[in-house]
């Protein structure tokens, strides 16, 4: 099976030292951390104010952290990035979300926020690290031209790798199937998430346990192990009512799919 990693954004509205020991127990070997800077403080925010500690917490729990969101103000501030991801031993940066009043809205736009990516990743790739970006569902919603933002996007940067939310993906609309064996070679991680049926779990913002919604994830799992470079697989649900029973029921299908 490979091994899962848990995107630790899923438990935000829990103890941390609950969030770390339910995954550790449950046998994920991987999470992947968030954080970017505060608008007030200027400080660090998310789960990078106590790096060292945080390491403390994930080494006890026999936890790693190779993967982690940056928000742009941090990854475009690089001496602090690059700080926690030594601290926390990080080697793939994923700049995770761009929000809305920074979201291009012609090709024009998008190709000129995939060269200021392109730019941003430069001091990350000198340091040894992989540098990315993540997706959410208006990357996949046609410009004028008919392209997907997110093809113009990579294109224009095309040293930047790709975490892609596949449930995002067709929260947008789009098939994810074509997209994945077309740009696969740039693909290093993937998030494994879920949708529910269409009214289901409305307090939990439509999302699924994985295994437990809408879409086909022993299919899509086969065809990212087969058709991309994805190294980690990220389990993810933006806004679980039971943080442990996600989490659990997610291994759980991951297992019997036989990723």
């Amino acid at each position: 099976m490979t091994d899962l990693s848990l995107q630790l954004y899923s438990g935000r509205n829990y103890p941390l030292d609950s969030v770390i020991q339910t995954a550790s127990r449950l046998g994920y070997k991987y999470v992947e951390g968030y954080g970017g800077t505060d608008a007030a403080t200027g400080g660090l925010s998310g789960l990078y104010t106590d790096a060292p500690a945080l390491r403390a917490k994930l080494d006890a729990a026999g936890l790693s952290m190779p993967t982690a969101h940056m928000g742009l103000d941090l990854v475009e501030s690089p001496e602090r990035a690059l700080e926690v991801a030594r601290t926390l031993g990080i080697n793939t940066v994923i700049c995770p979300w761009l929000p809305p009043n920074l979201r291009p809205t012609d090709t024009a736009g998008w190709k000129a926020l995939g060269e200021r990516l392109g730019r941003a990743a430069v001091p990350f790739q000198k340091a040894g690290l992989t540098f990315g970006y993540h997706n959410h569902d208006f990357e996949f919603l046609p410009l004028p031209d008919g392209r997907f933002p997110m093809d113009v996007l990579i294109e224009a940067a095309p040293g930047i790798s790709v975490e892609v939310d596949i449930a995002w993906v067709y929260r947008g609309n789009a098939d994810p199937f074509p997209w994945l064996e077309k740009h696969g070679s740039r693909i290093v991680a993937i998030h494994v998430k879920d949708i529910a049926a269409k009214g289901e779990n409305t307090a939990e913002d439509g999302w699924a346990d994985v295994g437990h919604g809408t879409l086909p994830w022993q299919k899509l799992l086969a065809t990212v192990k087969s058709k991309t470079s994805a190294k980690y697989f990220v389990a993810e649900h933006d806004n679980p009512s039971d943080f442990a029973r996600f989490a659990e029921r997610t291994i759980a299908s991951v297992k019997k799919f036989g990723a």
